[in-house]
């Protein structure tokens, strides 16, 4: 146990001081992970410089916000998917398609997503840690903010602030959508707000309706995503409360929020907080004998950060953040009726946690995990669905937060997942984010600059 925190705080203090000091250690720093990558194959493409739309803030330098784990090495056969209304199985190959980041808005303080409310409008909205969320439109920033509860976050942890962003499917019509953050207290809050009735461009700070809430018993591991889901329930990932190790017990504990992802249905009577949803796994069963609470979709998680929807297929993509050696993503097709066990903390990626031998029956591997050589903590992202780069048509896009690395994943003809390096970032890469057209987006935690995944 000693062992681990010391490595911890190691990885925290190398961090911290990238970014708090000299242009001299940065450009070490910089140096020294050129030469790690120039060992393990070809040079990663370099973005061209793109005019950039400016915020009027300048963000600020942060930590890291997981203390996790490094390059997709790995990977694992999986069953194939049905195959009945499935999409097209991609063609990209990494050889012919350059995949670059492009920056694109700059200026916002601490960004951690991007997303958009499915409304017609085309705008996007950038989520800023420290508790606001920006309006992007036509390619501009706007300048006034459409949410502001910066007095009821707390963002003094590396993994805590305002962290999710989700619309509710019938946003055009309610005004409603949904956030999650950490309170003064340190423990997670879902609410629902709504726009001023007289602009759609601002939410109402005062129409806070409360979800739900629950401890924190540690800083890290809040999770923090939000996402309807084509079934038009919010789902939410929760981390195992913190620590490490799952030192609080969490992950296989069926009678708790954390650890979990959680299925609510918010929208069928805004008058409450939620519905269960009738066809939840645990509604009308049990887990070996034991009750599971009704919100809880699936158990076995360490730190869901990010997750997301194909918009296509309707599958689920979980990138689960590990603890000392291995990352990983989950792949769930969709469909599944639930009632998984994604296997923290008795797995990390496809190994026993811990090393030794352990009993894997029932558990679902990932399909993609990594070791450390190369990152520390893995961003999910997103199954391209746009148009404007057809080459990237059915990948998912990852990286890795602390080296900034970009990887493409695919599944062959022979239902083995192939994986890809594709692109050296040098961002601290928070999340990816989905426009309305499917576009896809990264944020930069640290310069605060929003980036455009595109092929070349």
């Amino acid at each position: 146990m000693k062992e681990v925190h010391r490595k911890e705080r190691l990885l925290s203090e190398r961090i911290k001081a990238f970014l708090e000091g000299s242009g001299r250690l940065r450009l070490i720093w910089l140096i020294m992970g050129a030469l790690l990558l120039a060992g393990c194959g070809s040079p990663a493409p370099t973005a061209t410089p793109a005019p950039v739309a400016t915020a009027s803030q300048t963000a600020a330098p942060t930590e890291a916000p997981s203390e996790a784990n490094l390059l997709p090495t790995v990977t694992a056969p999986v069953a194939a998917a049905p195959t009945a209304e499935r999409v097209a199985a991609p063609t990209f190959d990494p050889a012919q398609t350059q995949v670059v980041l492009q920056p694109v808005y700059e200026g916002f303080d601490r960004p951690v997503f991007v997303t958009h409310a499915n409304d017609g409008s085309g705008r996007i909205f950038v989520v800023e840690k420290q508790g606001s969320i920006r309006i992007v439109r036509g390619g501009v920033v706007e300048p006034e903010r459409f949410l502001t509860i910066r007095d009821r976050v707390t963002s003094s942890g590396n993994e805590q602030g305002l962290l999710g962003l989700a619309f509710a499917p019938n946003f055009g019509e309610s005004g409603y959508f949904f956030v999650n953050y950490t309170d003064v207290a340190g423990d997670t809050v879902i609410s629902r707000f709504q726009v001023d009735a007289a602009n759609p461009d601002v939410a109402d700070p005062n129409s806070e309706f409360l979800v739900l809430h629950f401890d924190q018993p540690a800083r890290n591991h809040n999770g923090g995503m939000l996402a309807f889901g084509p079934d038009g329930y919010l789902w939410i990932g929760t981390g195992d409360g913190g620590g490490a190790n799952d030192t609080y017990g969490n992950g296989q504990n069926p009678n708790t929020f954390l650890g979990k992802m959680l299925r609510l249905d918010v929208t069928s009577d805004p008058g409450v907080a939620y519905r269960i949803p009738p066809d939840n796994p645990w509604v009308d069963a049990d887990w070996s004998g034991v009750d599971v609470l009704d919100e809880v979709w699936a158990v076995g998680l360490r730190n869901p950060w990010r997750y997301s929807f194909d918009r296509a297929t309707g599958d689920l993509w979980i990138a689960d953040v590990g603890q000392n050696v291995y990352e990983e993503v989950n792949y769930t097709v969709a469909g599944n009726p639930g009632g998984l066990n994604y296997g923290w903390p008795i797995m990390e990626g496809l190994h026993c946690f811990q090393g030794g031998n352990c009993d894997q029956t029932g558990l679902e591997l990932p399909v993609v995990e990594y070791d450390h050589a190369n990152g520390c903590s893995i961003t999910g992202g997103y199954v391209y669905r746009g148009s404007l780069f057809p080459d990237l048509a059915g990948v998912y896009i990852f990286a890795d937060y602390c080296s900034g690395l970009v990887w493409a994943t695919t599944r062959g003809s022979d239902d083995v997942w192939n994986t890809t390096m594709v692109f050296e970032s040098g961002a601290l890469i928070s999340s990816f984010g989905e426009d309305e057209a499917g576009e896809l987006y990264a944020t930069d935690l640290n310069s605060g600059v929003v980036y455009q995944v595109m092929a070349q």
